[in-house]
C-alpha cells in the first residue's frame, strides 16, 4: 500500500513540477469574461485552452469563474486559443501572436442543438449497440433504478437475470464473468454478490453484455461476459452529479461523480455512501422417505448493510497520442444480519415432536483496496496502438457469528478471508491496410486467497467453548493464470470478421495445514473465437459467433472442510473438481424499421464435466432436544456433460419521442447427461423469461415507467423451481431546468419476488419457499448536475438504437 501511495504522489509531484518550472517562464496576461448570447448571463466552468504550435499540444488552460471571468499568464509564442462550454459552439482564434498582454473582451457563446444530442454525457434513455463481438446498453434515464444499485441495473438488462440472492446469471447460465472498465476490480471484491448491491446505479455509464467474447478476453464464464463501464467525462472543465435517496425499508445513500479537466490533465472521482435494511425468510418442509418423519424449519432475517466507495483517478495525456492514468479504489463496508431460526420436529402424523429456537447474529465487514496504472500510445497510422496495465488489489472480509439455541450460547463461528490480486497486461493492434488488422498480446493473474474457518462449540460440562476440529480449517488457494492471444480482423466489402486464438496455462495450488493435505494442478487449454457479420445494408445484418471457454472451480468450491449455516444444513467442497470447458455458437439477426428494431439470437452451447450443486442425507444426525435430526449436505460436484440450446430476441418499440416499448425473450431447452456416486442426474428442463418496459411521457413532463418480468418454471435431476412474475413502478420529473432530477420507485410492486419449488433425492424431499430482498421497497431520489445536460432524443430510426458494425 505505501508502494502504490509513493507512486500516485510521485506522479502529482512530476506534474506539479512541471506546471511549476512553466509557471515561471509566463509573462504575459490573457484576460476575458464569457457570456451566453441569448441571456447575457455568466458561464461559469467554461474552459479556454492554449494550443502552442512550437510544442504541438495544449501547454496551458484555465475554467472561469462565476462571472464567466477568467485571466492566465502565458509565454511568447504563437497559440490557437479554444473557449469551450458543455452544448454550446466553440470560440477560436487561430494563429494568435501573444507578445504583449491581451484582453479579449466579452466572448458570447451560442447554443449548440446538435451537440445536446451528441456530447453531453448523461443519456435521456436507453439505447443499444451492437457490434461485432458483442451488446452494448447504453444505462440511459432507467428510472426504476434510480437510488438502487447495480444489481438493479443488471437485472434490467436484456439476456440477464439476478436471483434473490444476487447472484448474476446470462441466458440461464450462471457462469458469467464479470468485470469492471474491462478488468476484474475491487468493486466487485471476495463476494460479487454483495459488492453489485453496494455499488450505485449511478455510477454506470453502460454494459457490455459479450455472449461471444474475441480472443482478446479471458476465456474464463463459460456463458459470456458482462463489462461494466462507470461514467467518466473528458470534456473539458468541471462537471458533475450529485445523488441522494431514501428509501423503505430503511434506506439512504449519497453518490457523486466529479470531473475536472483543463490543459492535458483530467481529474475524475466517483465516491458514494450506502445504507440499507432488508428483510428475508427461507421457509423449508422436509420429508424422510426412510423414517417417514418430517422437519419444518423458518430462518427469518434482517440484514443492514452501509458502505462506502469512492473511486478516484488522474488521467495524463502526455502529448496527443500518448496517456497515462492511474486509478484507486477504496470501499469500506460492512453487513450485520440478525438471524432468527426455529426447528420443528414432526412424526409421520405431523405432530410436533420437538421445538428449538436458534439465534445467529452474524457481524461482518468488508475492505478493499486497488491501484490500477495504465500506458497508451497511439502511433501515426490510425488504430494502430499499445497499451499496458498493471493492477493491484487487497481484499479483506471477516465473518463472526455468536449462536444462541434454547436461551444457551452454544456455537462460535468465524470465517476471514484475504485476497491478494496482481494483474499485468499488454495488447498491440497494427493495422494492415485500410480494412485489417492484427492484434496480439498477454496478460498474467496472479491470486492468493487464505481462507481461515473457526467453529468453537460449547462444552455443556465445562461451560467453556472448544474448538471443533473436525470443522475448523485453513485454506491457502493460489492461482496463477498465464494468457496469450492474437487475432486478426478484415473488412471485406459487406463482409466483416475477426479470428482468434488464445492460450492459457493455469498453475491451481490447493494447501490445507489443517490436514496436512496439499495439492498442485496445472492445465493448458487452446480457446479458438471467430466473429464473423454479414451487413446486408445499414438497416440489416448477420452475425456469427464461435468460441470456446472454460469455467474454473472457485475456492470454496475446493475446501473440503464443511461449513454450515444451520445445525443441520452443512455446505462442503470437493478438492477433486476439474475445470468445466464449453464451445458455443451463436447465429444473431438484426432488422431495423423507421420506429422498430428487431434483434434475435439463435445459440448452442456443448460442456463438459459441467458442476452441479448436490444434496445428500450425511448419514449423521444432531440431537436437539432429545430428538436426533438428520443432517443434509450440500456441495458441488462434475456430474456429466450439458447440451443447451436456445432462442433470444428483443424487439423496440417507439411510436413517438414520449413513448417507447421494448419486450426480451428468451428460451432455451438444457439436457444433461451424467452420474455421481450412483445416482443419475440425466435431466432435461425448457427455461423461458420474458421482459417487457413500457416508458411513457406524461403532461408536465412527468416519466412514466413499467418493467414486468416473468422467468418460467425450470427443474433438473433434484431441483423444482416455480415461475416468478414481478413488476417495477417509476416515476420522475426534472426540475431547475433540467439541471436535477426528482424520482420515486416501487420495486415487487406485488410483492411476488418469492423462490418457491422443491428438492427431491432418494432420502428426502424439501419444499421450499424463499425470500431474499425483503418483498415491495421504495426509494425517493435526488439528483443534481452541474455542467451536465441529458442527452437529447436522436431521429432516424425511432428509439430503437444506436447501431455501430
Amino acid at each position: 500500500m505505501k508502494r502504490i501511495t509513493l507512486t500516485i504522489l510521485l506522479i502529482t509531484f512530476v506534474s506539479l513540477f512541471a506546471s511549476g518550472k512553466t509557471n515561471e517562464l509566463k509573462n504575459r496576461t490573457i484576460k476575458g469574461t464569457v457570456l451566453d448570447k441569448e441571456t447575457k448571463l455568466p458561464l461559469e466552468y467554461a474552459t479556454v485552452s492554449f494550443y502552442s504550435y512550437s510544442e504541438q499540444k495544449i501547454v496551458d488552460g484555465i475554467i472561469t469563474d462565476g462571472e464567466g471571468k477568467f485571466e492566465i499568464k502565458i509565454t511568447d509564442g504563437i497559440y490557437d486559443i479554444k473557449i469551450e462550454y458543455i452544448s454550446y459552439t466553440s470560440f477560436e482564434i487561430k494563429n494568435k501572436k501573444i507578445d504583449s498582454n491581451l484582453d479579449l473582451g466579452v466572448v458570447y457563446l451560442d447554443l449548440d442543438v446538435e451537440a445536446l444530442g451528441e456530447v453531453e454525457i448523461i443519456a435521456e434513455r436507453t439505447t443499444v449497440e451492437i457490434k461485432l463481438d458483442k451488446r452494448i446498453y447504453n444505462v440511459g434515464k432507467d428510472l426504476t433504478v434510480r437510488g438502487g444499485t447495480v444489481s438493479d441495473v443488471l437485472d434490467n438488462v436484456p439476456s440477464v437475470a439476478v436471483d434473490a440472492e444476487g447472484n448474476v446469471s446470462l441466458r440461464g447460465n450462471d457462469d458469467v464473468r464479470i468485470l469492471i472498465n474491462g478488468k476484474p476490480s475491487g468493486l466487485v471484491g471476495l463476494n460479487s454478490a454483495e459488492a453489485l448491491q453496494q455499488l450505485p446505479a449511478e455510477a454506470i455509464e453502460r454494459v457490455e453484455v459479450i455472449t461471444s467474447p474475441s480472443a482478446r478476453y479471458q476465456a474464463e464464464g463459460t456463458a459470456g461476459i458482462l463489462n461494466i463501464i462507470l461514467r467518466r467525462s473528458k470534456l473539458l472543465g468541471l462537471n458533475g452529479a450529485i445523488t441522494a435517496n431514501v428509501g423503505h425499508p430503511d434506506a439512504a445513500g449519497i453518490s457523486g461523480n466529479l470531473n475536472f479537466r483543463t490543459g492535458n490533465v483530467n481529474i475524475f472521482n466517483t465516491t458514494s455512501y450506502r445504507y440499507n435494511e432488508s428483510i428475508g425468510n427461507w421457509d423449508t418442509f422436509t420429508e424422510f422417505k426412510n423414517s417417514g418423519n418430517f422437519a419444518k424449519e423458518n430462518r427469518d432475517w434482517t440484514d443492514t448493510r452501509k458502505g462506502l466507495t469512492n473511486n478516484i483517478g488522474i488521467e495524463w495525456y502526455i502529448n496527443e497520442s500518448t496517456s497515462i492514468t492511474t486509478a484507486l479504489v477504496y470501499n469500506d463496508g460492512s453487513n450485520n444480519r440478525r438471524s432468527t431460526n426455529v426447528l420443528t420436529q414432526l412424526d409421520p402424523n405431523q405432530s410436533i415432536t420437538s421445538e428449538s429456537l436458534r439465534l445467529d447474529p452474524m457481524e461482518g465487514d468488508n475492505k478493499t483496496i486497488q491501484y490500477s496504472f495504465n500506458f497508451n500510445k497511439d502511433f501515426d497510422e490510425s488504430g494502430h496502438k499499445l497499451s499496458f496495465d498493471f493492477q493491484y488489489e487487497n481484499n479483506e472480509e471477516n465473518e463472526s457469528s455468536l449462536i444462541n439455541s434454547g436461551g444457551i450460547n452454544t456455537d462460535f463461528l468465524s470465517d476471514n478471508d484475504k485476497k491478494t490480486q496482481i494483474l499485468l497486461q499488454t495488447d498491440y493492434v497494427k493495422p494492415l491496410g485500410e480494412n485489417s488488422q492484427l492484434e496480439f498480446g498477454y496478460r498474467g493473474d496472479f491470486s492468493e486467497t487464505a481462507t481461515d474457518y473457526r467453529v468453537e462449540l460449547l462444552n455443556p460440562e465445562t461451560n467453556v467453548f472448544e474448538v471443533d476440529r473436525n470443522l475448523t480449517n485453513f485454506l491457502n488457494f493460489r492461482n496463477n493464470i498465464h494468457s496469450a492471444y492474437t487475432q486478426f480482423g478484415s473488412k471485406i466489402n459487406k463482409f466483416s470478421y475477426l479470428l482468434g486464438l488464445r492460450l492459457e496455462n493455469t498453475q491451481l495450488t490447493i494447501d490445507q495445514p489443517t490436514s496436512g493435505d496439499f495439492q498442485k494442478n496445472s492445465y493448458t487449454g487452446l480457446f479458438p473465437t471467430v466473429n464473423i457479420n454479414y451487413e446486408v445494408n445499414q438497416s440489416e445484418s448477420y452475425s456469427l459467433g464461435f468460441n470456446r471457454r472454460i469455467s474454473r472451480p472457485r475456492s470454496f468450491f475446493l475446501n473440503p472442510f464443511p461449513s454450515r449455516s444451520s445445525l443441520t444444513n452443512i455446505f462442503q467442497g470437493d478438492p477433486s473438481l476439474i475445470p468445466t470447458y464449453s464451445s458455443k455458437v451463436d447465429l444473431g439477426y438484426l432488422k431495423r424499421f423507421e420506429k422498430v428494431t428487431f434483434s434475435s439470437s439463435l445459440y448452442y452451447q456443448y460442456s463438459t464435466n459441467i458442476i452441479r450443486f448436490v444434496s445428500n442425507d450425511t448419514g449423521d444426525t444432531v440431537d436437539i432436544d432429545g430428538e436426533n435430526v438428520p443432517v443434509i449436505v450440500r456441495g458441488p460436484a462434475n456430474v456429466g456433460k450439458e447440451t443447451r440450446y436456445g432462442f433470444e430476441f428483443n424487439l423496440t418499440y417507439s411510436p413517438s419521442k414520449k413513448w417507447r416499448m421494448n419486450t426480451d425473450f428468451n428460451i432455451f431447452n438444457s439436457e444433461v447427461d451424467g452420474d455421481f456416486n450412483g445416482q443419475n442426474f440425466d435431466s432435461e428442463n425448457l427455461r423461458y423469461t420474458i421482459r417487457f418496459s413500457n416508458k411513457l411521457t406524461l403532461p408536465a413532463r412527468i416519466d412514466w415507467q413499467t418493467n414486468l418480468n416473468y422467468r418460467g418454471p425450470s427443474q433438473d435431476a433434484q431441483n423444482n423451481r416455480d415461475g416468478i412474475f414481478t413488476a417495477d413502478l417509476a416515476f420522475s420529473k426534472d426540475l431547475f431546468k433540467d439541471k436535477a432530477s426528482l424520482s420515486f420507485n416501487v420495486r415487487d410492486l406485488l410483492n411476488s419476488r418469492r423462490f418457491t419449488g422443491t428438492v427431491e433425492t432418494e432420502d428426502f424431499i424439501t419444499e421450499r419457499d424463499i425470500q431474499f430482498r425483503g418483498g415491495r421497497t421504495y426509494n425517493l431520489s435526488f439528483t443534481y448536475r452541474f455542467n451536465q445536460k441529458k442527452k437529447q432524443q436522436r431521429s432516424g430510426f425511432g428509439g430503437g438504437g444506436d447501431i455501430e458494425m
